[in-house]
């Protein structure tokens, strides 16, 4: 399961304690990447290998903590990249959206930082950090939207061929987790004659895309921080500050009724550090800027589920408990 704390875009929470310019130290981040992409390598194995033998992706509490399997099967450690690959490529190209926006207005920020991390991906996500203010709700709105847009466009492309490769079975095979399909893949699928109607053994590239399209959509809350919060506040601060306490508010209650990870990231909107930084610009925002807020709502009803793993809310494990 991903690890909330550190998967949001940090585009903004690094800015007052870092005025000045400095050099970026690359082979920090090329050293991350290689070892993300080692970490995310390693879970694709399994994933891959489960695959092949007609198993569920999390069939067993030994697919989320593999390790040991792991270890003895190294020589089919390749068989792990397609996973790997897809889940940093989604990735890389969301980051670079927000580098290259930055670029484009002037502002001083660093490439990716990957991060490792024994989540399902092996990746805690990526962030990048900005060296300078940003000033202007034109670049603001852009800095928002453009990364979330890009990867999204990615995951639209890899989703596809995962579907297509997924293999459909006769009987649903056991598994220990389960993930819900969000609108995308659902629209997908009748395109690419693939049904979500019957049991499908997931491929490790659709297995990636979808947690790239969840990566997508908790960034996309318009709340603090996070790529939509950016995006409201570009659009009013302070409709910001109030659809932040309601967002926060819902997730309470999606983290009760439907994915407990969900009261996760509501404390983590409660962070003085997810508070948004003031912009003093009252210019109004150009016509082709402000389409990027619809834009970028549309992504986020294709991307979002209120409930990625199934059976994991607080009710649920109340009710496992009283069993």
């Amino acid at each position: 399961m991903p690890t909330p704390a550190i998967l949001q875009d940090d585009l903004q929470a690094n800015v007052t304690s870092v005025q000045k310019a400095e050099p970026d130290r690359h082979w920090i981040q090329a050293t991350l990447l290689l070892l993300a992409l080692l970490s995310a390598t390693r879970y694709g194995m399994r994933y891959m290998v489960n695959f092949q033998h007609g198993r569920f992706p999390i069939a067993s509490q030994s697919d989320v903590i593999p390790f040991p399997w792991i270890f003895a099967n190294l020589p089919h450690f390749g068989l792990g990249l397609p996973f790997s690959l897809t889940l940093i490529g989604i990735l890389i190209t969301h980051e670079f959206g927000h580098y290259f926006s930055c670029r484009r207005y002037g502002i001083n920020a660093t490439i990716p930082y990957f991060l490792p991390a024994p989540s399902l991906g092996g990746t805690a996500g990526a962030i990048i950090r900005l060296k300078s203010p940003v000033t202007s709700r034109a670049a603001l709105i852009t800095i928002g939207a453009i990364g979330p847009i890009a990867g999204f466009l990615v995951a639209v492309l890899t989703t596809s061929i995962g579907l297509i490769l997924s293999k459909p079975v006769a009987v649903e095979p056991q598994k220990l987790v389960d993930f819900q399909s969000p609108l995308i893949f659902k629209l997908l699928a009748p395109l690419l004659h693939v049904s979500l109607d019957r049991p499908l053994l997931w491929h490790p590239i659709l297995i990636a895309s979808w947690i790239g399209i969840l990566l997508t959509s908790l960034n996309l809350l318009p709340a603090g921080q996070l790529d939509g919060g950016h995006i409201l506040y570009a659009l009013s601060p302070r409709i910001h500050r109030v659809v932040t306490y309601a967002v926060i508010a819902a997730l309470v209650y999606l983290g009760i009724a439907h994915w407990t990870g969900w009261l996760v990231w509501a404390g983590f909107l409660c962070l003085p550090g997810m508070r948004h930084p003031t912009v003093n610009d009252t210019r109004p925002l150009p016509t082709k800027l402000l389409l990027l807020a619809p834009l970028a709502l549309v992504i986020l009803i294709l991307t979002a589920m209120p409930e990625p793993f199934t059976k994991f809310s607080v009710l649920d494990l109340i009710a496992k408990l009283h069993h």
